[in-house]
């Protein structure tokens, strides 16, 4: 929360946590916000940013809706967008069935967000 506050003045956030211990498996990794009033290009900032960084998955920022979300590209593929009921269906999926794929995405997700605490705000 704290590397995305930097761009603007968060109205919402959300982060799974890694681990559901009930469950007892890794959960993937992904990042929802609202800024309050965003700043103009701040999406494409910060998009461009993730892209050029260098993780194991292909991370997207999808802004088509009012709250952002940064997640991984094969997400959305296999969703068919966020807006798509199959969304919380491919997550639940990937959770339980692919553990190698969310625990890339914890790492990743740890790493993106090191990498917007240390950039030069535009």
């Amino acid at each position: 929360m704290k590397a995305l506050s930097r761009f603007g003045e968060l109205a919402w956030f959300k982060l799974p946590t890694e681990y559901n211990a009930e469950r007892g498996y890794r959960q993937l990794a992904y990042m929802g916000w609202r800024y309050k009033t965003p700043t103009e290009g701040i999406d494409r900032f910060i998009e461009s940013v993730v892209k050029g960084i260098p993780t194991q998955l292909e991370w997207v920022l999808d802004v088509t809706r009012m709250d952002w979300v940064l997640l991984p590209e094969q997400v959305l593929i296999e969703a068919q967008g966020l807006a798509d009921p199959a969304f919380s269906e491919v997550i639940h999926s990937m959770n339980t069935q692919d553990q190698e794929f969310c625990i890339k995405s914890i790492d990743d997700i740890d790493l993106i967000v090191q990498y917007l605490q240390r950039i030069p705000i535009p």
